[in-house]
């Protein structure tokens, strides 16, 4: 089978996810109320806590940190998707290709790491508050945000290289809405082994860990809340752990499935639209809950809007 020269035809089709016309309106439709909304509540939530002298702790350091991660791995995706949805020409060039992959990926990534951090510092918060401020020092909250970063940066660096490696022979079709590492695996024609092992290592080191991190965190978390003597206390505590665990369980649960699965070679016929549809849920969704159920339900940050807004309507009379 003749191999594909990238350098002579140096664009790929993406297919989307749907053909039928009605669809492709709702679609639309549907992810660009979600971008909004992702846009105005992250960019909410980093005005808020920089207003604030008080919301100046490593919880909300973090915070802003994931804001502005969701905003900028939701539009390395997003936009897009949204002009390819009504756009008649679906392609994109090798290296946009290349350039929303890494991108992606990075932001992925660094937001797997992110999530364990900020579930560190909850707990640190939580189960030490004696020596919280001596643990979640800013020397500490500095290398850990730029860690996290750092190997979002390495993994898709790795990820991405070792994709656009592989031979495509005359497919050029790819069955998603966004150049992701896994669709470039099925749709290849040549060996995959090498791309399939990386993968999984890093994959299960950074999702994995990330996740196992959290989750002993929320653990530990959860044994302290039972320790409180206070009922209301104690179901205002388990509600917020709740949302929290939710969100991220759907973070790292689609990316678990897309990610560590074994991926069946289908070539150009493949047609799947499981994984279509799963990495929706982590960026699109999950970048449009974020704000809302990691800040917006916080007693600190809703104080903070109401002030700002009566301060405005104050100003108005």
């Amino acid at each position: 089978m003749e191999q594909l020269n990238l350098t002579i035809s140096p664009r790929f089709i993406l297919l989307g996810l749907s053909t039928d016309p009605q669809l492709k309106v709702i679609f639309f439709l549907i992810f660009l109320i979600m971008y909004l909304m992702t846009i105005s509540g992250n960019l909410l939530l980093i005005t808020v806590v920089r207003i604030n002298p008080a919301l100046h702790s490593p919880m909300y350091i973090f915070l802003t940190n994931l804001a502005i991660i969701d905003i900028c791995f939701s539009s390395s995706v997003v936009p897009v998707l949204l002009g390819n949805t009504l756009s008649k020409d679906k392609s994109i060039s090798f290296l946009g290709c290349a350039i929303q992959m890494y991108v992606s990926l990075t932001l992925g990534a660094t937001e797997c790491l992110l999530l364990a951090v900020m579930a560190y510092d909850r707990f640190a918060a939580i189960c030490r508050p004696l020596h919280y401020n001596t643990i979640m020092n800013k020397t500490l909250c500095f290398y850990l945000a730029v860690g996290s970063l750092s190997a979002g940066l390495i993994d898709s660096f790795l990820q991405v290289s070792l994709t656009f490696q592989l031979s495509f022979c005359n497919c050029l079709n790819i069955n998603n809405y966004f150049c992701e590492v896994p669709a470039f695996i099925r749709m290849s024609c040549g060996d995959t082994f090498v791309n399939d092992v990386s993968l999984y290592i890093t994959a299960a080191i950074i999702v994995l860990c990330a996740f196992f991190l959290t989750l002993i965190s929320y653990v530990h978390i959860i044994f302290s809340i039972l320790r409180i003597t206070s009922s209301q206390g104690r179901q205002k505590s388990f509600s917020t752990c709740a949302s929290h665990l939710t969100v991220v369980s759907l973070y790292y649960g689609t990316l678990m499935f897309m990610y560590l699965r074994r991926q069946s070679k289908k070539y150009c016929h493949y047609s799947n639209e499981t994984d279509k549809v799963l990495p929706i849920l982590y960026t699109a969704v999950t970048p449009m809950l974020n704000p809302f159920i990691y800040s917006v339900r916080n007693k600190d940050v809703k104080n903070t809007l109401i002030n700002l807004l009566n301060r405005k309507q104050y100003h108005k009379n």
